[in-house]
């Protein structure tokens, strides 16, 4: 079996990369992947836990559904604004989306 600590140092290097995603790009595209990266990273740490801490209980796993729903409703109303943005000003830098009105 494979030690906890290999999936949480995984865990930490998505995570990592997901943070440097959303503070270095300025695509609104990129930034969403960002965001997508860091909450698997959650997910694997909640379905890592369950598995290493109780294995009998599948609270974890369920902890990790719930977090991949969020995101998925997350991508669907981000990838809307996302759009929305790029028809208005024709780019979708969020350094260019300072106000959203019009």
């Amino acid at each position: 079996m494979v030690p906890m600590e290999n999936y949480l140092a995984l865990s930490g290097i998505i995570f990592s990369l997901g943070v440097y995603g959303v503070l270095a790009r300025r695509n609104a595209v990129l930034v969403l992947m960002g965001i997508e990266l860091m909450l698997n990273a959650v997910s694997l740490n909640f379905v890592t836990f369950a598995a290493y801490l109780d294995p009998d209980r599948v609270l974890g796993a369920i902890f990790a559904v719930f977090v991949i729903t969020v995101a998925a409703a997350e991508v669907g109303l981000a990838l809307a604004i996302v759009i929305r943005l790029y028809r208005v000003r024709q780019t979708a830098n969020v350094d260019e989306a300072n106000i959203l009105k019009w």
